[in-house]
């Protein structure tokens, strides 16, 4: 999570040039998909996704297979950015830790430089649960060590900005959640909101319902269920409405629709694809292992999942996509706070 506080040019007032420029609320529904507004602009019939996860033993009977070179021939960012990424250190205690890794609630603070360097002048504080922070770090800009799931210790009208990214799974009440970012922030200060969705989707039926891809959605919604987290929060819209709920005027919203490995034609959302499928792959473990032991899979389950995953992720034949919202509003010049926590 990033705040901006006490700058002598306000975020604020960027943020407000940006709801001109980005598009209004996305529009009109498709079949099984959030109201869709995808990146090349276009909208067109999108498949539904399953909505039932397959039990585990579904893996091992179709057997273990092989994931060579030649899958990702097309599909390749380097042999330099598909190894594993490394966990978070083993030093750090009080988190989870299953199988030699350990799991932490939240990343929020990782654009933190861009937005120190854009405005000199704030003072950019990011805060994060494990203190993973590089040493070196612009002169207006500052780490805190705290959950942000717990009770926020900014004071009220603090921050000009609040922005925050990829907490899908994380928050347990994402009302409560908007309602103290609401409070920190003064009035006319903005709230963004970043997030994405696990379940893909494909536009021209080449995403089998009992395929690797298509699982990796139930995969997540699923066990967050049994946890208590909801991975479904762009699905189901819950950034506008929490936002709205908590008296932030001005909501926008922007869906982007992100296609996954290389199979565009288009020379950039091919590129976009591979980031997007260097990003599940470069560690698919450290993704679904949690989960999947929540749902009590064996290894060897676990093992031969994800072997099929690379292998589909490698293919050009399932022409995927998921999709990212970036949700905003603004706390009102005559805002009073919101106790209603």
């Amino acid at each position: 999570m990033v705040d901006v506080r006490e700058g002598a040019k306000s975020p604020t007032a960027e943020a407000e040039a940006a709801t001109v420029k980005a598009a209004s609320p996305a529009e009109k529904a498709v079949a099984g998909s959030p109201t869709e507004r995808e990146a090349g602009g276009s909208s067109s019939a999108t498949a539904a996704v399953p909505t039932a996860l397959l039990p585990p033993e579904h893996w091992t009977q179709l057997g273990m297979v092989s994931v060579d070179d030649d899958d990702d021939a097309e599909s390749s960012l380097g042999e330099d950015k598909l190894s594993s990424t490394a966990s978070l250190s083993s030093s750090i205690l009080k988190y989870r830790t299953y199988q030699g890794r350990t799991y932490h609630s939240e990343i929020g603070d990782a654009n933190y430089c861009d937005m120190a360097d854009q405005f000199p002048d704030a003072m950019v504080t990011g805060t994060d649960v494990s203190p993973i922070q590089p040493t070196w770090v612009p002169p207006n800009v500052e780490f805190e060590i705290d959950d942000c799931t717990s009770d926020w210790t900014f004071a009220e009208n603090e921050f000009d900005f609040v922005h925050i990214r990829y907490m899908g799974g994380c928050i347990p009440d994402w009302y409560g959640f908007f309602r103290q970012a609401y409070n920190v922030l003064a009035p006319g200060g903005y709230l963004e909101s970043h997030e994405g969705s696990p379940n893909v989707y494909s536009d021209d039926g080449t995403l089998p319902p009992d395929s690797a891809i298509a699982q990796w959605g139930p995969l997540f919604v699923t066990g967050g269920k049994l946890l208590g987290r909801s991975f479904t929060v762009v699905d189901d819209g819950t950034q506008r409405k929490a936002m709205e709920a908590a008296g932030f005027v001005d909501v926008a919203e922007k869906l982007v629709k992100v296609p996954s490995g290389s199979w565009p034609a288009d020379p950039r959302l091919k590129e976009i694809g591979l980031y997007a499928q260097h990003a599940v792959e470069s560690d698919v473990e450290g993704f679904i292992l949690f989960f999947t032991k929540v749902q009590q899979w064996s290894r060897e389950q676990v093992e031969v999942y994800i072997a099929h995953l690379r292998k589909e992720l490698r293919s050009l034949k399932h022409h995927v996509h998921y999709y990212q919202k970036l949700v905003w509003g603004r706390k009102p010049l005559t805002a009073a706070k919101n106790n209603n926590n």
